[in-house]
């Protein structure tokens, strides 16, 4: 691994059909490319946002690697010789190949290399059920979504990986395990709601950046997705030290990228070694 490697957080504005957010996705991550990033992430449902074929589409992704979601990403990665973090898509099955029960699904964040080899996934832990106060009001994703239960790692050419998605920031817990298991950066691909990003979103991101001393590469969905739906945006990348170093400040599709410096890693942790402080 070199000692700085350019990854990219992708914003989108999702809707309902499949197909037309692949196209969208192909576009910017090839501007993601283009741009020089050796990683680019996708944001939370960026191929089914509020899909009501989300049991269906999960059944068909989980019969292997041949699910249309699966397929485009792996021949993506594989095309422009570029990691793909595909922020979460719906898998009917667990990790270990079983079947989700009650017609839910996974929510799967799952990570291909270069050559389009899937090389990780991650389930996400914690499900927004939540009363908002926005146009939709109330949002209850354990009526579709069964909870992961693993925290997973990937090492990637920027450093070791830590996978995490949207609700998953709010628990601390998560982003220290992921530390613990040598984490150096950690995704957060999400879809926060306009009311809750405008408050939290930018607070929540710096303060793990800071607790855990790790790079942070957030993509979120961002604009109008329907007469209810409405997200927050702002896809950015903060650095150790708890900067913003990239950021999309309006909404619509686009593209922001930073290099992960490893030496400054290195040396945010060396200079405040807040692990070798822990006493709880």
């Amino acid at each position: 691994m070199t000692a700085s490697v350019s990854v990219a957080a992708i914003q989108m504005v999702s809707g309902f059909e499949v197909e037309q957010n692949l196209v969208r996705a192909r576009e910017l991550l090839e501007q993601a490319a283009g741009d020089g990033a050796r990683v680019a992430v996708l944001p939370e449902n960026f191929a089914a946002f509020q899909n009501r074929r989300l049991a269906e589409l999960g059944q068909s992704e989980a019969r292997g690697e041949d699910g249309s979601i699966q397929s485009f990403v792996g021949r993506e990665a594989a095309r422009l010789g570029l990691w793909i973090v595909a922020g979460s898509l719906p898998m009917g099955t667990r990790p270990d190949g079983t079947v989700v029960p009650d017609g839910r699904v996974r929510a799967a964040c799952i990570v291909w290399n270069d050559q389009g080899e899937r090389v990780a996934r991650y389930d996400k832990i914690h499900l927004f059920d939540a009363m908002v106060g926005d146009s939709q009001g109330r949002y209850q994703e354990s009526d579709l979504f069964e909870p992961g239960d693993e925290v997973v790692t990937v090492d990637t050419p920027a450093g070791r990986l830590g996978l995490s998605i949207c609700y998953d920031l709010r628990f601390p817990e998560l982003y220290r395990r992921l530390r613990e298991a040598g984490a150096e950066w950690v995704v957060v691909p999400s879809a926060f709601t306009h009311r809750t990003g405008e408050a939290h979103w930018e607070p929540l991101l710096r303060a793990r950046a800071i607790e855990d001393q790790v790079w942070i590469c957030a993509p979120n969905q961002g604009g109008q997705h329907d007469e209810r739906r409405q997200t927050w945006g702002h896809s950015m990348i903060i650095d150790p030290w708890g900067s913003v170093v990239a950021e999309r400040s309006e909404d619509g599709p686009g593209v922001v990228s930073a290099v992960l410096d490893r030496d400054q890693l290195a040396s945010t942790r060396s200079a405040i070694p807040v692990w070798e402080h822990r006493r709880l």
